[in-house]
C-alpha cells in the first residue's frame, strides 16, 4: 500500500516526460494534478486505515533486494511517519495546483515535482537505512533543477548552494549509516536489526554527531542554515512550499528516527546541548526575520525559528514533547505553505515583495482584500494565536519540554513572542495604510488563485479547534519510544497487531 505513494508519482513523472511536445501545457498540468490528487486520496485512505491504538509499524512491505549490500525494500509507517506522508502528498497537490499555467517547459517542471514527491514519500516510509538514503538523495537533483531553471534572478547561485549543502548532508548521513553497520557487526541496514545492537557510549556520540550535522543541514539549524534564505527566496512560490513544507521535515524526521532511536544513550548525553542549539536557532530566526525588508525572506527566516522548537522538543524526549514535535512539523508545513503561496500571489499582482513599496492591500476597492485577510490569518497562525494549529503545536512543545529544559523552553517562548513582532510589522506595512492612487490598479485575483490558501486556511482553523485530529496518530508511538528500553522497543516495532502496545501498558502498570 505504501508503495503506491512512492511509485505512482514516479510513474506519473515518467508518463509526463514522454508526452509529445504538442500537448498543451494545461493538459500536462492537469495530468500532474490528477496524479497528485490520486496519491492524496490514497494517502487519506491509508490514514483512515491506520490503527491509532497500535504503537508499532503498520502497512509493512518487504522484498529482498541485494543481500550482499544489506539492502532490502522494506517499508512501514507508524505514528511518526504517517502524518509526514500525508503532509507530503497534500503540499505536492497544493504546489502543482498553485503553479502558473504559463510555466515554461511544463513537462520537465511537473515531472520533477512528482519525482520529488515519490522520493520524499519513500524516505518517510523506508525501514532500511540504505533504502532511506537512496530516497533521501533522490530529491537532490530535481530540487536543484527546480530552483535553477524556474527561480529568480540569482537562481543559479541559490541552486548551486543548495546542491553543495545537501550533498554534504547526504555524505555525512551515509558515512554515519556505514559506520553504524560496520561497528555493530550487522549484516544488513535493517532499522529494526540495528535498533537491537549495542555500542559504547563514545562510539554512539561520534555516530550521533554525524547524524545531527547531516540532518541539521537539511532542517536547517544555525549556522548550517545559510543555503536556506537564498533557496527559499529565489525559488518560485510552489517550489518554496515544497522546500519549507516538506524537504525540511526530512531533517527533523531523521533526527527523531535515526538519532534519538538508534543512539539513545548518546542522545541523553547530548540532549542539553541540542536544546540550547534549538533555542539559539529559534531566537536567531526570529530576530533576523524582524530586520528583513523582503517579505519572502522574512518568512524564510521565520521558518528557521520555528524549526528550532522541534529540536528542543526532541532533546527533551518526553512523550508530550515528542507529540508536540510531530504536531509542530505538520503545523509548520501547512502555515509555511499558505504564507509562501500568498507572498507569490502578492508579488504576481503587485510586482514587488519589498515592505517599503507595499501598502494598503486591504483596500476593498482597489487592493487585494481576500489575499490580505488570508495573509493576516497565516501570520496569526505562525505567531501562535489560540484557535489555530500553530498555537496548539507550540503549546504542546513548550509544556512537554519545560520540565526537562526550562531555560531553552523559555527562550523559545520568547522567540514565539518575537514572531508576533515581525508579523505585525509585515501586516501593518503590507495590508494597511493608503494605496497610491497612481499605481494601485492591481489585476483581479481569480478564485483558482485563492483556492490553495482557502484549503490551507481551513486546515489551520480545523486542526486548531480540533487538535485531536493532529495528535491522536502519534500518541502510542511516542509513548512507546520514551517508555520502553531500546531492545524491547525494537522488538515491539515489528509487531503489527494492536497487542503490540501491551509491553508498554504492562510497563506502565
Amino acid at each position: 500500500m505504501l508503495s503506491t505513494l512512492i511509485w505512482l508519482p514516479i510513474l506519473g513523472a515518467a508518463v509526463i516526460s514522454l508526452l509529445p511536445k504538442t500537448i498543451p501545457a494545461s493538459n500536462i498540468r492537469l495530468t500532474a494534478l490528477t496524479t497528485s490528487g490520486i496519491v492524496l486520496l490514497w494517502n487519506i485512505f491509508l490514514l483512515l486505515k491506520f490503527d491509532v491504538s497500535n504503537s508499532g509499524l503498520q502497512l509493512q512491505e518487504y522484498l529482498p533486494w541485494n543481500e550482499t549490500l544489506g539492502l532490502s525494500y522494506q517499508l512501514g509507517a507508524d505514528g511518526l511517519s504517517i502524518l509526514m506522508l500525508i503532509l507530503n502528498s497534500l503540499l505536492t497537490w497544493i504546489a502543482i495546483y498553485s503553479s502558473s499555467q504559463q510555466t515554461e517547459r511544463p513537462r520537465l517542471f511537473y515531472s520533477l515535482i512528482l519525482l520529488v514527491s515519490g522520493g520524499v514519500a519513500g524516505a518517510f516510509a523506508a525501514q532500511n537505512l540504505l533504502l532511506f538514503f537512496l530516497f533521501y538523495e533522490l530529491e537532490l537533483i530535481p530540487f536543484y533543477l527546480l530552483i535553477s531553471i524556474w527561480g529568480g534572478e540569482k537562481r543559479a547561485y541559490a541552486g548551486i548552494k543548495f546542491l553543495i549543502y545537501t550533498a554534504v548532508s547526504g555524505a555525512l548521513i551515509l558515512a554515519t549509516f556505514l559506520g553504524t553497520v560496520w561497528l555493530t557487526g550487522s549484516t544488513d541496514f535493517n532499522y529494526n536489526t540495528l535498533s537491537t545492537q549495542t555500542l559504547s557510549t563514545a562510539l554512539q556520540i561520534i555516530l550521533l554527531s554525524g547524524i545531527v550535522l547531516g540532518f541539521g543541514i537539511k532542517i536547517p539549524l544555525v549556522p548550517l542554515h545559510t543555503w536556506l534564505p537564498d533557496a527559499y527566496v529565489e525559488a518560485s512560490a510552489p517550489i518554496a512550499i515544497l522546500l519549507g513544507g516538506v524537504l525540511a521535515k526530512l531533517g527533523t524526521y531523521g533526527l527523531l528516527r535515526f538519532g534519538m532511536a538508534l543512539f539513545p544513550e548518546a542522545w541523553s548525553i547530548l540532549a542539553p546541548s541540542l536544546a540550547i542549539w534549538g533555542a539559539i536557532s529559534a531566537l536567531y530566526g526570529a530576530v533576523t526575520a524582524i530586520a528583513q525588508k523582503d517579505i519572502k525572506r522574512m518568512v524564510a527566516y521565520s521558518s528557521i525559528g520555528h524549526m528550532g522548537y522541534i529540536l528542543v522538543a526532541a532533546a527533551a524526549s518526553t512523550p508530550l514533547a515528542l507529540i508536540g514535535a510531530i504536531a509542530q512539523m505538520v503545523s509548520h508545513g501547512i502555515i509555511l505553505a499558505i504564507l509562501f503561496h500568498l507572498v507569490g500571489v502578492v508579488e504576481a499582482k503587485v510586482g514587488t515583495r519589498e515592505l517599503d513599496k507595499l501598502n494598503g492591500l486591504m483596500s476593498p476597492i482597489r487592493g487585494l482584500p481576500m489575499i490580505s485577510t488570508l495573509l493576516i490569518l497565516g501570520g496569526m497562525a505562525s505567531a501562535g494565536i489560540p484557535g489555530m494549529t500553530g498555537f496548539i503545536s507550540e503549546f504542546i512543545v513548550f509544556q512537554g519540554s519545560f520540565s526537562v529544559f526550562p531555560i531553552p523552553t523559555l527562550l523559545c517562548v520568547a522567540s514565539s513572542g518575537l514572531t508576533a513582532v515581525y508579523f505585525v510589522i509585515l501586516l501593518n506595512r503590507t495590508c494597511f495604510g493608503k494605496l497610491d492612487n497612481n499605481l494601485a490598479y492591481y489585476p483581479r485575483v481569480l478564485w483558482s488563485e485563492k483556492m490553495p490558501a482557502l484549503v490551507l486556511a481551513a486546515l489551520i482553523i480545523f486542526l486548531g479547534v480540533q487538535p485531536k485530529w493532529l495528535v491522536r496518530w502519534s500518541e502510542p508511538t511516542t509513548a512507546m519510544v520514551t517508555a520502553i528500553p531500546p531492545i524491547e522497543r525494537a522488538i515491539s516495532q515489528v509487531r503489527l497487531a494492536p497487542r503490540a502496545i501491551a509491553p508498554q501498558v504492562a510497563l506502565k502498570e
